[in-house]
């Protein structure tokens, strides 16, 4: 009887886990009797997923957070390494968290394990030197966007689009209605999601700013209800401080069921990612926010390290600005309000930007 497939995988945050969720289905569905070990979240443990760390671990954004936690991180990372040579898998598949994970591919690669990286870095948009020493740890990279493999087959680096398993799984317009009774939200009423990102640090930035534009939307329109899906305990926690600054808004904090969130909202108010691509799925309109810490900010403006005019999915897929974006000091309250009512006072648009991505 043939030895069972041993496949280590690491996903160092929310979107992370459920990409490498999708993965572990399909690959049983080829491997019914493979065993899947590593760094993953509950989603991942939901498919049967041995988690040696939980990926929480490294859910950390930006210079400033990195550094105070690096000495954790590299301890993690060196345990990790360590066990993946003792265990020899047949496969390891390092899930976005580039920064974590090629490091540990290249250590792995050269002692003859087989490396993949899933969700290409966007060396295409910042930091395109990384592409040679992402050519030296991954023997496979995995591409979530079609215009991504050529970049790398231009650095002779070996790569693949697979698409984003998402586009699978949403329907282009989920019902509203549907949303909104199963969140319990009130059918009727004006709906505002607002999604602050799945990493602690990234929530601690960014939750003050949308609450603001919340309150400012909330005296134009006391109706307005929001409803605000929780990625993590840690995030939750950065979101009700901010809240607190904030007793005006009539918000709904759910954890998880982000995709009913947006589905059930009229507006989507959310952090640069995966949120700004499932929201386009979902076929809602949005504003779309980042914050970095200002040394971070600094560094990267200061060595010109950003090569896309975007950074939003939407309009870097699009390759023009669908959806209005706000990026560092552009991302305040005042901002974020005044592009969301510029979208609430014009249906015409909405239907125009709904029409391109469907």
């Amino acid at each position: 009887m043939p030895a069972r497939k041993k496949i280590a995988m690491v996903a160092g945050e929310a979107s992370g886990d459920q990409l490498g969720a999708a993965l572990i289905r399909e690959l049983k569905s080829i491997y019914p009797d493979a065993v899947f070990s590593g760094i993953g979240g509950p989603h991942m443990k939901s498919e049967g997923f041995d988690a040696w760390w939980d990926s929480d671990e490294l859910a950390v954004m930006g210079l400033t957070a990195v550094l105070s936690q690096l000495p954790r991180l590299l301890r993690l990372r060196k345990s990790l390494r360590q066990r993946l040579l003792q265990e020899k898998p047949d496969i390891f598949i390092g899930i976005d968290a580039p920064d974590f994970n090629l490091p540990v591919e290249r250590t792995i690669r050269e002692a003859g394990i087989t490396t993949v990286h899933y969700v290409s870095p966007t060396v295409w948009a910042w930091r395109q030197g990384r592409v040679k020493g992402i050519g030296r740890a991954a023997d496979l990279v995995m591409c979530l966007f079609p215009f991504e493999p050529d970049f790398y087959h231009a650095h002779k680096v070996a790569a693949e689009y697979t698409g984003h398993p998402m586009a699978d799984e949403i329907d282009e317009v989920m019902d509203p209605a549907a949303a909104r009774q199963e969140l319990g939200l009130h059918p009727d009423r004006p709906c505002i999601a607002l999604l602050p990102g799945s990493r602690r640090n990234e929530a601690q930035l960014l939750s003050p700013h949308l609450l603001g534009a919340a309150s400012q939307l909330a005296k134009r329109d006391p109706s307005t209800q929001f409803v605000a899906p929780m990625a993590r305990p840690r995030v939750r926690e950065e979101f009700e401080k901010a809240q607190a600054a904030h007793p005006d808004v009539d918000c709904m904090l759910i954890d998880g069921k982000a995709r009913q969130a947006m589905a059930a909202a009229d507006l989507v108010l959310c952090a640069s990612g995966t949120a700004a691509l499932e929201t386009m799925l979902v076929n809602r309109p949005m504003v779309v926010v980042y914050r970095f810490g200002h040394l971070t900010y600094a560094i990267g403006k200061g060595l010109r390290l950003v090569k896309s005019r975007f950074f939003s999915l939407p309009n870097v897929l699009a390759g023009e600005e669908l959806v209005p974006e706000l990026g560092q000091y552009e991302c305040t309250a005042y901002r974020i309000a005044k592009e969301a009512i510029a979208w609430l006072n014009n249906p015409e648009r909405q239907a125009r930007v709904q029409a391109r991505v469907s």
